[in-house]
Formats: C-alpha cells, structure tokens, sequence
C-alpha cells in the first residue's frame, strides 16, 4: 500500500478544507463560463496552494508532538543528556539556533527533524534508536537530521509542494469544468453540473489529483536524504554516518510501519518494490552514495 507523509495528507486536507471554507463564504472556487479568467485562476490557485503548503508547515511540529508522547531532553540529562549535546555541537557547526531536542517512546529505529524555519525546529529520537545504536551511529543519525534543517529541507519541501498544489488546484478547476460542460447539451445554456455539484466535485479533484503528485514530492525527498546523509557525513563523520545506515539495514524489521501517516518522519523506509512513491532511497544507495563521493 501506499504510504503518504504526514505533511502530505495533512497538506492535501488542508487545500481541500480551504476551498471548502472558501465556497461557504461564496467566493468562486471553480471556472466556468460566466467566471473568472484563466490568469485570474492561475493567481487563485497560486496564492491558495501556497497557503495550504505553508500552514502544513507551519504545523509540523504540532503534528509531530501529537504523533507520540514526547520528552524534552536538556544538555544536563544525566540518560540523555549527549543527544542534546550532539545536536548542540552540530547545529552550531551549521551555524543555526539550537533546536528542541526529545526522545519518544517506541521501539522502531528511528529519528527525525521538522519544523516551519532553520531557527525555529526541533529533533527527535526514538528510545528504540538509542537502545540499539551504538553513540557513534546514534551520532550521524543527529547530524543527518541537523543537516535536514540546516540545509532548509522542510522550507523547500513545502515550496515545491506549493508549486504541485497550485498545478493540482488549476487541474482540478479545469476538469470540473470540462466535466461540467460536457454534461450540457449543444442547445443548452444552463450551469451544466450546478454550482453545489461543482464544487464538490472540485474538491475531490483536489484531493484525487494531490494523491497522484505524490511521485513528484517523493522525488524531492529522496533527493533531500542524499543531502542530508552528506551533511552528516560532515558534521558527524563520513564513516559515522554509513556505520548508522548499516546498522538500519539490520533494524528495519524492527520499523513500526503500522501508522503510514510517519512515513514522511522516518529515517528510513525500508525496501520497496514502488521506489517512486517512498520517500527515502533505499539504503544501499544511500551507502554507496556516501562511499563515492569524494568531496566530503
């Protein structure tokens, strides 16, 4: 089955609930032919895709916190105090303010970074991660995750998707219209579908047409991973970082897979048949990219 990322599903809901929101208060959400024209669509769905790219981001360390019962970890832990640490040195390093930094209740491996700014983010680990890792794999998995925001990955994720929302909310218009006049007769001049059916079937062309450009956010995951293990493989150490991979290529059975909403969360994804729809290359990839790159 398909796994979608939080960030996804929650963007997707979000543009549909807008032009919900935006049709109750009576502002067209859909062409035909008395509306709008098509730049004026072009300027609506931009702003409006946007908009529900940002406010996913916006909430993304909310929905994080909601995921599972969180602790905050400080440098003075005496458990867990070297994650906070960690995370301290390599945000430093990378010349970003210290994000929050916890540990949460799970068995799987694994660890992740999200948060609407470079300055304002945070970190998580899995206690899983802490209790199988060794300090030095546990350690590029920190920087991997500091790399991600260091690098602005989650301001970028939400920048192409805005751009996929506004493509899919244009899509979805002008195929309700299509649809719309195509159920109108030669001879007649009516509304074809009616006003309430358009709009709703606009909103499920929303949704329909976002879950199809999944492929298209998956590809800039997958590319952002690579990114992110190379800044690991700076701040932690190249051989840090792939000693983590190999240790998750031993743990991925242990990775909860029962709730897809954190797919877009994990440090990895496992194998997958349908590598255009995961959000992480494969491991082995990732380790030989790290192998061959001599820059680092």
């Amino acid at each position: 089955m398909l796994r979608v990322g939080l960030f996804i599903l929650t963007n997707i809901l979000v543009v549909a609930t807008v032009g919900i929101i935006l049709s109750l208060l009576g502002i067209p959400m859909h062409m035909n032919q008395g509306g709008y024209s098509f730049e004026m669509l072009i300027i609506f769905c931009s702003v409006w895709g946007f908009a529900g790219s940002f406010i996913s981001l916006a909430m993304s360390k909310f929905m994080a916190k909601r995921m599972y019962p969180m602790t905050e970890i400080s440098e003075n832990d005496p458990n867990y105090g070297w994650v906070a640490q960690s995370v301290s040195n390599y945000a430093k390093l990378s010349g970003i303010k210290k994000p929050e930094v916890y540990i949460y209740n799970s068995n799987e491996v694994n660890a992740f970074a999200t948060g609407p700014s470079r300055n304002n983010s945070m970190v998580a680990v899995s206690a899983g991660l802490i209790h199988t890792m060794s300090r030095d794999e546990a350690e590029g998995v920190i920087g991997h995750e500091v790399a991600h925001i260091a690098n602005g990955d989650m301001v970028t994720m939400a920048l192409v998707q805005g751009v996929v929302n506004a493509f899919v909310m244009i899509l979805s218009r002008l195929a309700a219209m299509a649809i719309s006049n195509a159920m109108r007769s030669e001879d007649d001049e009516g509304p074809g579908l009616g006003y309430f059916a358009q709009t709703m079937l606009v909103v499920v062309l929303d949704i329909v047409f976002g879950l199809l450009a999944i492929p298209i956010t998956m590809w800039f995951s997958r590319f952002r991973e690579y990114r992110a293990d190379a800044g690991s493989a700076r701040l932690a150490g190249r051989e840090k970082m792939i000693a983590a991979l190999r240790k998750l290529q031993q743990s991925t059975k242990m990775v909860d897979n029962s709730n897809p909403n954190m797919s877009a969360f994990k440090i990895s994804s496992g194998t997958t048949m349908a590598e255009i729809f995961s959000s992480h290359p494969t491991l082995e990839k990732r380790i030989h990219a790290l192998q061959s790159r001599s820059n680092i």
